[in-house]
């Protein structure tokens, strides 16, 4: 059983996600109807979830409420639900303790899907949003092209992301199998798997996406 708090100032999303995992036996669900900060902080610590679904947008959260919360429950996951911001607030939302991030507009079985891997310890964002975020340009002037992207989640795990450090250090498969204590054909599959899941044909694709995503920063 996965104890999710929900922190939405919009009354249909928040009744909508409520409703949604009260219907799983798989989550025991809260959520905050008071969306000042200090409330926010003692319904934290009133139900103690695992993982805090949070829409700081709504909730008008900066960024250094996000890293207070992510200090002070350091064992909190915290799953994101916006609309579209600009690319900046995502990344520093990212960089200040949300673990993963998904859309609004994104589906049932995918929110499913994040919870599980966000309460696992695992970074997970929506398709879209990773291609938004590795774009060098903002949401209204890639708009039609995101349309054509899949809102189908992408899951880093804990290894991957060891990896995308180790390549952003510029070692080699051999010298990242030594030092992971893996065959180097184990490394190239994961370097394989993390530029199909991130649509990244080459390794300096993957170095600027870890650079500008804070994938590193978890």
């Amino acid at each position: 059983m996965i104890s999710v708090l929900i922190a939405d100032k919009n009354y249909l999303s928040r009744l909508g996600l409520y409703t949604l995992l009260s219907n799983s036996a798989h989550f025991e669900v809260d959520y905050i109807e008071n969306e000042a900060f200090e409330e926010i902080l003692l319904a934290i610590k009133k139900y103690k979830p695992k993982v805090l679904v949070l829409d700081f947008q709504s909730l008008g959260l900066n960024m250094n409420q996000l890293e207070t919360i992510s200090k002070t429950f350091n064992r909190l996951q915290i799953l994101a639900i916006t609309d579209y911001l600009h690319k900046s607030d995502m990344m520093m939302a990212l960089e200040s303790g949300i673990k993963s991030y998904l859309l609004k507009e994104c589906d049932k079985e995918e929110i499913i899907e994040a919870l599980h891997a966000t309460y696992n310890g695992q970074r997970f964002l929506c398709g879209k949003i990773a291609h938004y975020l590795a774009s060098p340009q903002e949401e209204s002037i890639i708009r039609h092209e995101l349309d054509k992207v899949s809102c189908k989640g992408l899951g880093i795990t804990d290894r991957e992301l060891d990896i995308i450090r180790l390549i952003s250090e510029g070692l080699s498969n051999k010298l990242i199998a030594d030092k992971l204590e893996l065959s180097t054909h184990t490394v190239n599959t994961h370097r394989k798997n993390i530029m199909t899941k991130l649509g990244i044909p080459n390794t300096a694709g993957i170095v600027m996406f870890a650079v500008r995503n804070n994938l590193l920063a978890a």
